[in-house]
């Protein structure tokens, strides 16, 4: 099979295509065939070994991904395909069925044409109302959405501030917060993407380049930055008392769940959420995509094709 692999750290370059064995699942497996892949933030970072976090966490990430080279030479943490294959011991899933899934805790490895996965991994059934491309997109930044958002404890009509609105977590916690939690969301973006961000639900929008929210006065039951780009301190100027604030770096821990996934299938198909597409590249110009995905302007998700 054609797999994307890299070898060292470094920029966009060090990563490059390879032939590798077929994998064969084991009896409790399913072998994918992927149809569509994404480079995410996470991907770039892995990557590059430049890790946006210090102290304790940033030791145990770098022995996680390796020191002195990565352990996991195939990224990709989401990937949509179809069943080719499953283990004799496999009775949730069968052939020819579209799925879509986390790689998070298998290793990563959508980079490639075919990955095998435990029957009870982290992968459902595709939502029917979304496309591949859409569908590779959903479960990282969707899962960790939710996974902050629930942290929030939100309820119906509290106001909620999502800071870095049109990143793909943040596209996925804007229609989030509204549309299945119903809160009143104020989304802070750049100037360019003030309209994607209203038209996922958002009832207010702060250009981040021409006003600082912490000293616009308004108030908020929750300050969410979905970019972990604030300073926990300014974040907790525009709480409300008694307000929550969650950083996405920080809280969406235990967030890769099958149990989030199914909740994201469920919210998709009753058509509350959708992935934000910003840009889709063929496998072959995965250096390009991861080019572009570490400039830090994307609009929700970049997705590759296979």
């Amino acid at each position: 099979m054609k797999a994307i692999l890299y070898t060292q750290y470094g920029p966009p370059e060090v990563l490059h295509l390879a032939d590798l064995p077929k994998p064969t699942p084991r009896p409790n497996e399913v072998l994918v065939k992927v149809r569509a892949t994404t480079v995410t933030i996470g991907d770039t970072i892995m990557r590059s070994f430049n890790l946006p976090i210090s102290g304790v966490q940033k030791l145990m990430a770098r022995l996680f991904l390796g020191m002195r080279g990565p352990k996991r030479p195939i990224l990709g943490m989401e990937l949509a395909g179809d069943i080719e294959a499953v283990g004799a011991k496999v009775t949730r899933f069968q052939p020819g069925q579209a799925v879509f899934a986390s790689t998070f805790s298998v290793n990563f490895g959508g980079y490639a044409e075919y990955k095998c996965f435990p029957e009870n991994g982290v992968l459902a059934l595709k939502p029917e109302n979304l496309s591949y491309e859409e569908a590779a997109a959903a479960p990282g930044a969707g899962m960790t959405a939710l996974q902050c958002l629930k942290k929030g404890r939100i309820q119906a009509g509290q106001k909620i501030l999502v800071y870095g609105a049109s990143g793909a977590v943040g596209t996925n916690a804007v229609q989030l917060a509204s549309r299945h939690f119903g809160a009143d969301v104020t989304g802070v973006c750049s100037t360019a993407n003030l309209e994607l961000v209203k038209s996922l639900g958002a009832k207010q929008v702060i250009d981040y380049t021409r006003q600082d929210f912490t000293q616009s006065g308004a108030a908020y039951d929750v300050v969410f930055d979905a970019v972990g780009k604030l300073l926990p301190a300014q974040g907790k100027k525009a709480l409300n008392p008694g307000g929550v604030y969650i950083n996405v770096h920080t809280d969406s821990d235990g967030g890769n769940q099958l149990e989030n996934l199914l909740k994201l299938k469920e919210l998709i198909e009753a058509g509350k959420l959708k992935p934000a597409i910003d840009r889709v590249y063929p496998f072959e110009q995965i250096v390009e995509a991861h080019h572009y995905v570490e400039q830090g302007h994307k609009k929700g998700n970049v997705v590759i094709t296979l």
